[in-house]
């Protein structure tokens, strides 16, 4: 059993509390913006697939931005990043609050979206550059609170913004936080200065950033439609296409823009895997509650976020627990309880209680963050700190993705299963089934996890042998 109890370094705990800021605004702002997508669309007299465009813009800037965070990183300094990241995120949220039309507002979220997309990467990358490797899994455990729980208020943060002020609430929300946080980055954190990067793989950033952008808008736009229209197949096309691209290159260049190389880390390919599957498990989750408290219990927007609160402490209670017996056992152990607490979804009834609900929500929110962070924390602790850099985009993209395939995913099944039986007994039925998806994706996390737990006691093993 691995616990540690070195404290944390005055230095440490300033960038915790810096990049905590900027992580949950920009995690917030992931779902925020959801509840708001009818009332957009009459306020500024557009169509809902036009204002759809105010979430896909977000997600496709936050995406394809991520792959150039580690170069940047590398040749600008970590702590230089982060202070432009979140001042760009802050001057789009301006802008977005500021809009008078649709056009204005898409435009000012993908701007918000490229400065939130490089955030936590580059706070991941300064959090364990001053962490011991004994440190590492309270430290990501602290990451897990932003990562959960801000996606898990914004909703009900988003309706009650909405419903007293208005929808330009909801971006003005960001602008004293983002200032606030910017002044204490560039107070507080360490000030690195950039190195020798070496030349930027423009064409790798390409290949990414149009593979990331295709294949994110192309999920993204099955969702909306319920269907696999022309236009999202052949945009998921030319996404996978670029990413094929990316990997030809990424293998062939010199210094390439992600270092795929990683893969042959078994931790690290494990850690990835385990990753993919958990944002589908969790972030394809959330979608679906919201929905089911709607459409089959006719809650308001609001009470309908606020049931989601429940997550949200379980992965609070997580946090403390998440560097008690190792990081590899810790994610099996949080797999399993990920999946054991989802089993009661695949029996929702549209009289289910809702104190049985919450109960089970804790223990997903608990299941979730004792799997994602200290996966994570497997992989960086395999690693040698020069290559986290190379890493943490990685692992970032794989989370995002992940949750976007199983959004769309759930959201067309879902639609199907809805369509057969409009009786509130029967759109129960199509949820539950719908869940089925979800259990089945958080069972895929548990296999990558047993190799992350193997992998630690056959390292702990060697050491005893050694010693």
């Amino acid at each position: 059993m691995t616990v540690s109890a070195e404290p944390f370094s005055p230095a440490l705990r300033r960038s915790i509390g810096v990049v905590m800021i900027g992580a949950s605004l920009t995690f917030l702002d992931s779902t925020i913006v959801n509840v708001a997508v009818h009332t957009l669309s009459a306020d500024l007299r557009a169509g809902l697939g036009t204002v759809q465009w105010v979430v896909t813009a977000y997600l496709l800037a936050l995406a394809a931005v991520i792959p150039v965070t580690g170069w940047a990183a590398r040749r600008f300094g970590a702590a230089r990043l982060y202070v432009a990241a979140l001042a760009v995120f802050t001057v789009g949220s301006v802008l977005c609050a500021c809009s008078q039309s649709a056009g204005m507002l898409i435009v000012s979220r993908a701007l918000q979206g490229a400065g939130g997309g490089a955030i936590m990467p580059v706070g991941t990358m300064i959090w364990t550059a001053q962490s011991a490797k004994a440190q590492m899994g309270r430290v990501m455990g602290i990451l897990a609170v932003p990562i959960v729980l801000a996606p898990t208020l914004g909703p009900a943060i988003g309706g009650l913004l909405i419903e007293s002020i208005g929808w330009r609430a909801i971006f003005w929300l960001n602008v004293p936080l983002g200032v606030a946080g910017t002044v204490l980055a560039l107070r507080l954190l360490p000030r690195g200065k950039g190195g020798d990067a070496g030349r930027l793989d423009v064409t790798g950033l390409v290949l990414a950033s149009v593979g990331i952008g295709c294949l994110t808008y192309g999920l993204a736009e099955t969702g909306v439609v319920a269907g696999w229209d022309t236009a999202a197949v052949v945009t998921l096309l030319v996404g996978l296409a670029a990413l094929a691209g990316f990997v030809r290159q990424a293998l062939r260049a010199k210094r390439p823009l992600l270092d795929l190389r990683l893969y042959g880390n078994r931790a690290f390919a494990a850690a990835s895997v385990a990753q993919f599957a958990l944002g589908a498990a969790n972030f394809g989750g959330m979608i679906l509650m919201p929905l089911y408290f709607q459409t089959v219990r006719g809650e308001s927007v609001v009470l309908a976020g606020l049931l989601l609160a429940p997550t949200g402490l379980g992965a609070l209670l997580a946090a403390p627990l998440t560097d008690r017996w190792g990081a590899g056992s810790t994610a099996f152990a949080g797999t399993a309880v990920l999946a054991i607490s989802t089993v009661p979804f695949v029996f929702l009834t549209a009289t289910t209680p809702y104190l049985l609900l919450c109960l089970v929500m804790v223990f997903r929110g608990v299941g979730f963050g004792l799997s994602i962070i200290p996966a994570m924390t497997a992989a960086y602790r395999a690693l040698p700190p020069e290559k986290i850099p190379d890493a943490t985009p990685q692992l970032n993209v794989l989370q995002r993705v992940g949750g976007a395939i199983g959004t769309a995913v759930l959201t067309v099944v879902l639609a199907g299963q809805l369509r057969v039986d409009p009786t509130p007994a029967g759109q129960a039925s199509g949820f539950a089934a719908t869940f089925w998806w979800v259990l089945a994706s958080a069972i895929a996390a548990a296999v990558p996890a047993v190799v992350l737990a193997r992998t630690e006691l056959h390292a702990r093993r060697r050491a005893g042998t050694a010693a």
